[in-house]
C-alpha cells in the first residue's frame, strides 16, 4: 500500500461491528456510516474507491430494500466504486441481484474478517488498475477495444464490459437491456467468446420471424411434420449446442411459445415439431430487448416465470449519448472501414464534424452513427468529412447533478480533454492548442485527472 492509505467506506448500522470492521481493515482509512443518508454524504465528501455495504439497514434492518436502494444510488452517482455487499438474507438471490446492480463482490454473514480484508484489498487493486488502463487508452489516443471488438473509452461502457466478463464463465442466463442500436448483439458475441464455450454463437431476431415460423426456427422440425417439411431440420437451440444462443427482441416471442421455451430452460431438453423424442441440449441463452418486459408482465403479455429464468443477470447498456468521447472513437473506426471500401480519398474528420458529433444526442445510438459516417464518406468532396456531410446539428443537453463541486470540475475537464485528445488523435501539442493552454499545463491536467500513467 502507498503511504497515504486508500479510503474505504463501511456502511453498517451495528456499533459493535463498526468497531470490529475498523480494526479488520487496517490497511485502509476507514470511514463509517450507519444509514443511507450518512453513507451518501460520506461518498460525496470522501470519494472512497471501495465500499462495504450491509444490505440490512434501517428502516429495514431485517430485509434488503434499503440496502439495495443505497447500492443503486451509489452506482448511479459513482459507478466505478467497488461495492462489496454483505447479507444474511437469501444469499444466492441477493448475490445475483447485487451483481446485476453493479456490486463488485458478495459475502454472506457471519463475517470472516480476514477474508473480507483480502476482498477489499483486491477490490482496491482492481479499481486502481482499471483507472490506469483507462488512462493508458486516453494517453495513447487509440480505440480501446473490450470484449474483443467493442470500441469504448467511457467508464459507463467499461463497467458493462466488466460485468459481462465476470459472468461469462458461468452458466447463468443474461438479459441485455438497451435502446435500439446500442450494440446488444456485439456484447452477446463478446460474452460468448469470453465464456470459453466451444460451440457456435447463434443469433436470432425474434421480431423478424413470423409467429407461425418462430417455433420451427427455435426448436426445429421432423420430416413430414407439416406441409413443406421435406427433411428433418435442427432448430437454432440445437445448432447452438455447446455454445450460446442469442435471442434478440425476446419480448416478441408469442405467449404460447414462451411456455415451450420455459420448459427448455428448466429441463434442458427440447422436442422438434412433429417429434416425440426428447433431445438434451447444452445451450446457454443470452437475450436482449428494448421493450419494458416488466410492463409486459403486468399486462399479461410476457410470462413472469420466464423472465426470472432469462434474467438471472440483467445488464443495462448505456446509450451513445451517455458515453462521452466514444462517438469520435467509433466514428474514426467506421470511417477507416468505409473509406477503404467506398472512398479512399477520405482521411479523417474536420473540426466542425467532431464538434457536431460531440454535441449530438444520438437518438439512434451506434447504428445511427455508423449510418451517418457511411453516408458522409460517400458524400465528402475532399479529404475531410465535415458536419454538413454528417447532416448534423448541435443541440445542447442538461447534465445530472455531479458527486460534488470538485467532481463537477473534474467531469467537465475530463470530458473536454478527452474530446480534444480524440480530435487531435492523441497529439499533445495539437490538444494543448485546441484547449488554449500550454503543453506543461496539459501534462499537469493529464496527471491530475489520472488521464496518463
Amino acid at each position: 500500500m502507498s503511504e497515504t492509505r486508500p479510503k474505504l467506506l463501511v456502511i453498517e448500522d451495528d456499533p459493535g461491528l463498526q468497531a470490529q470492521l475498523k480494526w479488520a481493515y487496517e490497511d485502509f482509512e476507514v470511514i463509517v456510516a450507519g444509514d443511507r443518508a450518512s453513507a451518501m454524504a460520506a461518498l460525496r465528501s470522501e470519494e472512497p474507491a471501495v465500499v462495504t455495504l450491509d444490505l440490512g439497514l434501517p428502516p429495514d434492518p431485517d430485509g434488503t430494500s434499503e440496502g439495495f436502494a443505497l447500492l443503486d444510488e451509489i452506482m448511479g452517482l459513482k459507478p466505478d466504486t467497488k461495492v462489496i455487499v454483505a447479507s444474511g438474507h437469501g444469499a444466492r438471490e441477493s448475490a445475483l441481484q447485487a451483481i446485476e446492480r453493479g456490486a463488485y463482490d458478495f459475502y454472506q454473514k457471519p463475517m470472516d474478517f480476514d477474508e473480507m480484508a483480502l476482498i477489499a484489498a483486491r477490490a482496491y487493486r482492481l479499481h486502481r488498475l482499471e483507472a490506469e488502463n483507462r488512462a493508458l487508452a486516453v494517453r495513447a489516443g487509440k480505440d480501446n477495444r473490450v470484449l474483443g471488438t467493442m470500441i469504448t473509452a467511457a467508464p459507463e461502457m467499461l463497467r458493462v464490459a466488466r460485468t459481462i466478463e465476470r459472468v461469462a464463465g458461468t452458466n447463468v442466463s443474461v438479459m441485455l437491456l438497451g435502446a435500439s442500436g446500442t450494440g446488444k448483439e456485439l456484447l452477446a458475441r463478446g460474452l460468448h467468446e469470453a465464456s470459453g464455450r466451444a460451440g457456435a454463437f447463434v443469433a436470432i431476431n425474434c421480431a423478424a420471424i413470423p409467429e407461425n415460423l418462430l417455433e420451427s426456427e427455435l426448436f426445429g422440425h421432423e420430416k413430414g411434420a407439416f406441409t413443406g417439411a421435406v427433411k428433418t431440420t435442427e432448430g437454432k437451440i440445437e445448432q447452438a449446442h455447446g455454445g450460446t444462443l442469442f435471442l434478440d427482441e425476446v419480448g416478441d416471442i408469442p405467449f404460447a411459445l414462451q411456455v415451450k421455451l420455459l420448459r427448455f430452460l428448466q429441463e434442458r431438453v427440447i422436442e422438434r415439431i412433429g417429434g416425440r423424442r426428447s433431445i438434451a441440449v447444452d445451450t446457454r441463452i443470452v437475450c436482449a430487448t428494448h421493450q419494458n418486459l416488466e410492463a409486459m408482465i403486468a399486462d399479461g403479455r410476457f410470462r413472469e416465470d420466464l423472465w426470472y429464468r432469462l434474467a438471472e443477470i440483467v445488464v443495462k447498456i448505456p446509450s451513445l449519448a451517455e458515453r462521452p468521447g466514444d462517438a469520435a472513437l467509433l466514428a474514426r473506426a467506421f470511417l477507416a472501414r468505409f473509406a477503404k471500401e467506398m472512398n479512399p480519398a477520405v482521411k479523417g474528420f474536420a473540426p466542425d464534424a467532431l464538434a457536431a458529433m460531440d454535441a449530438w444526442g444520438w437518438p439512434g445510438n451506434v447504428r445511427e452513427l455508423e449510418n451517418r459516417v457511411k453516408r458522409a464518406v460517400i458524400m465528402a468532396d475532399g479529404k475531410l468529412v465535415h458536419a454538413g456531410d454528417l447532416d448534423l446539428d448541435a443541440p445542447g443537453g442538461e447534465e445530472d447533478l455531479p458527486l460534488n463541486l470538485k467532481s463537477a470540475r473534474e467531469i467537465t475537464d475530463r470530458r473536454v480533454i478527452r474530446q480534444a485528445l480524440a480530435r487531435s488523435e492523441g497529439n499533445i501539442s495539437s490538444t494543448a492548442k485546441l484547449l488554449g493552454i500550454s503543453r506543461p499545463t496539459l501534462y499537469d491536467l493529464l496527471k491530475q485527472y489520472d488521464l496518463q500513467h
